[in-house]
């Protein structure tokens, strides 16, 4: 038991620093320890067991001074961790009250599940799915003074003002973090090959990867009249607004898409991966400016950006702009698939996303049948 308690402490403090929890996460490790301490008692250490919960106790009280501003549900868990680890000391000096024990212990089996519980869902679905509680201490006044400006123009989404703001950034030639359907993006213009450049320069990207392209909707698709097969079209009709990217043959059929000069810099000289995503947030930006070419908001094998905030430290001081949506739909990318043989070998999954292979392969088997 106490190896999986221990367990699960330390999964949660991992996943919190990967959410950019550093409070959670560090609360979570050190509670972590205090678990593996617990051995001392089984291997009848009790005089060095006592020593060390003397120094949890006081590390454990600058905790809850921080829990205390951070939310109600790890304040709770500090707090039993302290009254537990007194009961741990007492238990040493063979002088804890059987009920004081009993109780103590109850309350900080329901805590601990329930903390670790909300932090790993929480984490890894990157919502707030179960309550943690509002900061008992704020101190909204100081923040404001002492916040530090953005690295760059990061607007909300939900105001017109805002979008308008990323949408002239991006048709003058800037590079702008941007919401998906998915994860968080960044876009540059396709009128703008040097735009496109630097997005492989902020991402340190490795040339040979191309880079995809969104648009608005699939009738932009059909007005620049591609030679797409009838089979292809009925696919793409079923997977677009949605999180599948299609990978079709390339062709000057792109000028009249809206590509202009960015044409040589977006897909391979061969074929080119189009998205129509499934937010009207982006979809609104992209009738603005045109197709944008679109590639994920990270340093290149880093994981995605699951937050404007997570888009603003990593690369906030190499972007012109960021449009603010708070979490995404998603954890994951989309999920590409290889269309450009599709009338005679069918289609191939050349990367799993959000959107499971076997949903994707039953879509194409219907529409393939019909």
């Amino acid at each position: 038991l106490i190896l999986i308690g221990g367990f699960v402490q330390l999964l949660a403090g991992f996943l919190a620093f990967r959410k950019y929890d550093h409070l959670g996460g560090a609360a979570f490790l050190t509670f972590s320890a205090l678990w593996s301490h617990l051995v001392n008692i089984g291997a009848g250490n009790s005089e060095g067991f006592t020593a060390g919960s003397i120094a949890f106790l006081v590390l454990n009280a600058f905790l809850i001074i921080l829990a205390s501003s951070f939310n109600v549900v790890l304040l709770c868990m500090s707090l039993a961790m302290e009254l537990l680890t007194i009961c741990f000391l007492l238990f040493t000096l063979e002088n804890l009250p059987l009920p004081f024990e009993i109780v103590m212990l109850s309350i900080f089996s329901i805590i601990c599940f329930y903390g670790a519980t909300a932090s790993l869902a929480n984490c890894m679905f990157g919502k707030d799915l179960m309550m943690m509680g509002p900061p008992l201490f704020t101190a909204e006044s100081s923040k404001k003074d002492t916040e530090d400006p953005p690295p760059c123009i990061c607007p909300k989404s939900h105001c017109t003002s805002g979008l308008r703001t990323i949408a002239d950034l991006l048709n003058t030639g800037a590079v702008c973090g941007v919401p998906t359907d998915t994860v968080y993006a960044l876009a540059a213009s396709c009128k703008h090959p040097q735009a496109i450049e630097k997005v492989y320069r902020i991402k340190d990207r490795p040339q040979e990867k191309p880079i995809c392209i969104f648009i608005s909707n699939l009738d932009q698709l059909r007005a620049a009249s591609p030679p797409i097969s009838p089979l292809l079209w009925e696919f793409m009709e079923n997977v677009y607004p949605g999180g599948i990217g299609c990978i079709i043959k390339k062709g000057e059929w792109l000028k009249k898409l809206g590509v202009g000069a960015g044409y040589s810099r977006v897909g391979t000289p061969d074929s080119i991966m189009i998205r129509v995503p499934d937010l009207t947030v982006l979809v609104h930006l992209i009738d603005m400016t045109g197709p944008l070419a679109i590639t994920s908001a990270n340093p290149s094998g880093e994981v995605d950006s699951t937050h404007h905030d997570m888009v603003i430290s990593r690369l906030g001081h190499k972007l012109e702009g960021v449009l603010c949506d708070g979490e995404s739909d998603e954890v994951v990318a989309s999920t590409v698939v290889n269309c450009t043989k599709i009338d005679e070998s069918g289609i191939t999954i050349v990367r799993e996303g959000c959107v499971p292979a076997g949903k994707v392969m039953q879509i194409f088997e219907s529409v393939k049948n019909r």
